[in-house]
């Protein structure tokens, strides 16, 4: 396929070519409307973009096949079947897959580390989840994905469940041996998804991590927005196989799916496929070297610990780890990290990826340079020579694998719709949570509705919020109450 293409772009130059003057929304009409103030935030294009996918970009009737071209070139040029846009991230598109797979009351094998995205999967549609759990660095303290031979024993356990959903890359950048899993669920029929939100890079050069379609994996969601050139929110979903049928997949997103997609968030898909299939290879040549120079260079901070492979992947622990995400130890720093990141954000406007009790971590991708990693290893110089501002630090108590691993007695959907009251958390050990307890960034639940929360949970999340971790999506964010069910 002629990849020089960019069909959406091509539509929207031929909008403004050609005059049009749109009676439809957006209200705003070009920008004609907006407030002054707001244009000059945000800049003219903004609103010159922002248009109607139909009766604007595309006709009534979409005879044009601008949005289908497009997402037939994104397919090809990863190597699926089919390809779907998402404007709404792809926390619609991790649900529509799920949708796609399994119904109300069916099962389905899901890796305990997954992103909230997923359990508000679970809770939408009624589907058990039959938890796997992640493979656990006791000494980092720290969780990998789950390990194939994990996936086994619960396919063993459960041949009545309906697929698999795996997150990989995680955001810490490891990976798992999707090949391995993928041919486990195929030897029983049934599909496997890929949550791979940090792994939209992974197709375009072969020193990245295999990615999901390559290792044989039936649906892949990817965030294009995170390690891509994508506006926030623009997200794909890719298919292949015959396990699910596209026009089942279509539906489920077109179930829980805008019907105003932004034209903007296409155009930058559309605009970041052709800049891959160009110039991917060697931006990540670039780029690739640019994380080793950077991962070396920050090793030699004192108090500071670059991680790799040597330490993430191995036998016990991940199949891979993807480069980009440089994860930074800072133990020897006697802080955590969260108060080095909020210490680079006031002192040097540095924003990290993701801190924890221990850690802090730099995303790379194709759009830095040495003047922006330059600026990232001043900071973490800086940082390192006011170390002793940041201590003592708030300890977090963090508990081993089996505490934090905690018992689902009723579906998500039930404990989250179901009765309620909200309770002291020295109150909360042995109630069933009817709410998500999520630690954010990285998003993953520490509890989720339906498990039975222990002491050790509920006091590592508020030494953990005391410490600085943000835990936004619950009731009560400072986790001093939570919200529980009530049991007959």
């Amino acid at each position: 396929m002629d990849h020089s293409q960019a069909p959406v772009l091509d539509a929207l130059a031929a909008y403004h070519a050609e005059g049009q003057t749109p009676f439809t929304p957006p209200g705003h009409k070009q920008g004609r409307g907006a407030d002054p103030r707001v244009r000059a935030a945000l800049g003219d294009a903004v609103f010159h973009s922002d248009i109607l996918a139909t009766s604007g970009l595309d006709d009534r009737k979409s005879s044009k096949g601008v949005l289908s071209k497009a997402q037939e070139l994104m397919a090809d040029a990863v190597g699926a079947d089919h390809t779907f846009f998402s404007t709404c991230g792809s926390s619609l598109s991790v649900k529509a897959a799920m949708l796609a797979v399994a119904g109300p009351h069916e099962k389905l094998l899901v890796g305990r580390d997954a992103h909230k995205s997923v359990v508000s999967g679970l809770v939408l549609a009624g589907i058990v989840p039959v938890w796997v759990d992640p493979t656990w660095d006791p000494d980092l303290h720290l969780a990998h994905p789950p390990s194939a031979d994990a996936f086994r024993a619960a396919l063993a356990e459960h041949p009545d469940a309906r697929g698999a959903l795996v997150t990989t890359p995680t955001p810490y950048g490891t990976c798992s041996d999707l090949a391995a899993i993928a041919e486990l669920c195929h030897e029983r029929g049934v599909p496997l998804i890929v949550d791979e939100a940090w792994g939209a890079h992974l197709p375009f050069h072969p020193d990245l991590p295999t990615w999901a379609m390559d290792a044989g994996a039936d649906v892949c969601v990817t965030s294009v927005h995170k390690m891509g050139s994508g506006l926030e929110q623009g997200s794909v979903f890719h298919l292949q196989g015959d396990l699910i049928k596209p026009e089942v997949l279509q539906s489920r997103e077109d179930l829980l799916g805008t019907t105003s997609p932004s034209v903007l968030l296409y155009a930058a898909l559309d605009g970041w496929r052709r800049q891959m299939v160009e110039h991917g290879h060697a931006l990540y040549d670039d780029t690739l070297a640019l994380a080793g120079t950077v991962r070396a260079r920050i090793g030699d901070i004192q108090g500071m610990h670059v991680h790799g492979r040597d330490e993430f992947c191995g036998p016990g622990r991940a199949h891979d780890l993807d480069p980009l995400q440089i994860t930074v130890d800072i133990t020897g720093l006697s802080t955590t990290g969260y108060r080095i990141a909020d210490w680079l954000r006031e002192h040097h406007h540095i924003n990290m990826h993701l801190s924890d009790h221990r850690r802090t971590s730099a995303q790379l991708t194709h759009a830095d340079d040495t003047e922006s990693t330059e600026k990232l290893i001043t900071a973490l110089l800086d940082v390192s020579a006011h170390a002793d501002e940041l201590r003592p630090a708030e300890p977090v108590f963090v508990p081993d694998p089996g505490s934090l691993r905690l018992e689902q007695v009723m579906l998500p959907r039930d404990a989250y719709f179901g009765r309620v009251e909200q309770v002291p958390w020295e109150k909360a050990a042995g109630r069933v949570t009817a709410e998500m307890l999520t630690p954010y960034p990285p998003g993953i639940p520490a509890a989720l509705p339906g498990e039975r929360l222990n002491q050790d949970v509920l006091r590592y999340l508020r030494e953990g919020v005391d410490a600085g971790m943000v835990v936004p999506d619950a009731a009560d964010p400072e986790v001093k109450t939570v919200r529980v069910a009530i049991e007959d």
